[in-house]
């Protein structure tokens, strides 16, 4: 079914779709808000019922230039590492006090940084003691089976057979909400497609400010 189509409808509660190749399959997820305007950099990630859990952790990078983190979203597996090189010819102090992973990296400029290791999952929110209006978000996952969507809300996940719970997750989320959907890759249907749709908290006044400080 086309995503367009897709969108128009309630999402049911299993979807069925292809196993190609080695028993994968890609699922097609769009992410909007209440209003039906697309969500970039939603997360989405699908946690895999009564299997093992792969462990294919790829470092990350977030850097720093113009004042600011980029990207302002990152997902990683639990047990990845995170660098953070420095861009700017300013220095920076990099921070989060976030339960997931509480860090505190001291004035810094370059590549001096030691990478960071995102070991626990939840939601790790980054700050600059120097320069309040930085901001970043990195969603941990134990799951190696995750995207991030692009302008348009969209993102795609590769998938072995099997069963799943299917989640989405915007920073900005009213309540920090997390919908999720059951979900069942089976060999010989059709590739499958989602749609969640998030209710969202009001734009900041401060535009450089897309949600609330790092505590």
């Amino acid at each position: 079914m086309p995503l367009s189509a897709f969108a128009r409808r309630a999402v049911p509660a299993w979807l069925f779709f292809a196993a190609a190749g080695a028993g994968a399959s890609g699922l097609a997820v769009l992410v909007q808000d209440a209003n039906g305007k697309p969500l970039p950099d939603a997360v989405v990630y699908a946690e895999p019922e009564g299997q093992p859990l792969p462990k294919v952790q790829h470092p990350g990078e977030i850097a720093q230039k113009g004042l600011k983190f980029t990207p302002l979203v990152s997902v990683v597996q639990t047990g990845s590492k995170i660098s953070f090189p420095n861009n700017d010819r300013v220095r920076h102090h990099i921070y989060s006090f976030s339960p997931a992973h509480k860090f505190d990296q001291k004035l810094y400029s370059g590549e001096a940084a030691a990478p960071q290791l995102f070991d626990k999952a939840g939601t790790v929110v980054l700050g600059c003691n120097i320069h309040d209006k930085m901001l970043a978000y990195v969603k941990v996952v134990d799951t190696p089976y995750f995207a991030k969507t692009d302008g348009a809300g969209a993102a795609r996940i590769e998938l072995p057979a099997g069963k799943y719970v299917l989640k989405a997750w915007h920073f900005n989320t009213v309540g920090g909400q997390t919908p999720e959907q059951a979900l069942q890759v089976k060999a010989g249907d059709a590739p499958g497609t989602a749609l969640f749709k998030l209710a969202m908290k009001p734009p900041a006044v401060d535009g450089d400010n897309p949600t609330d400080k790092p505590y």
